[in-house]
């Protein structure tokens, strides 16, 4: 059985191994490769991917980077192809084909019927000596001299140069395309990265109670108030709302620290002064940058000077954006 230090060994020789591969990827991103952006872009159809085998699972990677930065993209299996999932291949579709050997039996009956449809056939493929090659209008090289496998039989570095390659098209196709935060939100509405660049403190706090307290209310109140709202504070605020400082469950436990009588403490007594705020309309993830930066667990949302609810960092964290 081998030790930590040679599994250890194993897995930095395998790293290196493909970093290599990968290395010698930026040689052959080229006019070819440039060709193929500038084609797809201009296309009024979708991009078509298919392969076999590992390269069909980077395919489907490259689908979904494809589909999530504004490109629309669909994967067809090579196998499936050509027992009827053909029909997916529209006559405006560029089709991309991914295989390392270019020479697989479905990859050579899939080819033909592709090219009889005169969509544009861009290949992905390490031997450019390979039917695929010798057969598509682009190619794309993503060769490499060996896997990074014992006896060089896994795909490994053949199939993360596929990768790299795909991610290569990704890329510049999207910026290409100008694709903005904003898109990518649009895209990623579900998803912590999407949240991150769309969700506002509006779309919260609105959700909460809204805790205050008047300058000269009672410590029995505030903490009445505090506890009720569960929110862990309450802004302190004048007649027309505008805030004067903040009280949290902190505050309370000092103020019952340090005072034996506590009857006639009002609010204004213990509230912090120049509490955090942060406007409505702002990105909760600005929110959050705050807490984080002054080590508090809410802030106040405003509108101008006028106090308008509270943002806790539990809210952030139940919508996935901590």
């Amino acid at each position: 059985m081998q030790d930590y230090q040679d599994i250890i060994s194993i897995g930095k020789r395998t790293v290196m191994h493909e970093a290599n591969a990968i290395q010698k990827i930026v040689d052959y991103i080229d006019d070819s490769f440039a060709e193929a952006v500038t084609r797809i872009s201009q296309s009024k159809g979708r991009v078509v991917i298919t392969g076999i085998g590992k390269s069909a699972a980077i395919g489907t990677k490259i689908v979904a980077s494809l589909n999530s930065t504004g490109t629309p993209a669909i994967f067809m299996h090579a196998a499936d192809a050509i027992h009827g999932d053909l029909g997916i291949v529209q006559d405006d579709d560029v089709v991309i084909c991914i295989s390392k050997s270019g020479n697989t039996p479905e990859i050579k009956v899939l080819i033909p019927l592709i090219k009889r449809n005169n969509n544009l056939l861009i290949a992905i493929v390490s031997d450019t000596e390979s039917f695929l090659a010798k057969s598509a209008d682009i190619v794309l090289r993503s060769t490499v001299d060996s896997e990074a496998s014992p006896h060089n039989l896994a795909p490994t570095s053949s199939t993360t140069a596929q990768l790299v390659v795909g991610d290569a098209l990704m890329v510049a196709l999207l910026e290409m395309k100008g694709f903005t935060p904003a898109d990518f939100a649009k895209f990623h509405p579900g998803g912590s990265l999407g949240k991150k660049l769309y969700l506002k403190v509006n779309d919260i706090y609105v959700q909460n109670e809204k805790p205050q307290v008047s300058p000269d209310a009672s410590i029995k109140f505030v903490i009445s108030e505090i506890s009720s709202k569960r929110l862990g504070a309450a802004a302190v605020v004048d007649e027309n709302e505008k805030v004067l400082g903040i009280i949290t469950d902190g505050d309370i436990r000092r103020m019952l620290n340090n005072y034996d009588n506590i009857k006639d403490i009002k609010a204004a007594d213990i509230m912090t002064k120049s509490p955090k705020c942060i406007q409505e309309g702002e990105l909760a993830v600005n929110a959050l940058q705050m807490m984080q930066k002054n080590s508090i667990t809410q802030v106040l949302i405003v509108n101008g000077e006028k106090y308008l609810g509270v943002v806790h960092l539990h809210d952030l964290m139940r919508e996935g954006i901590v």
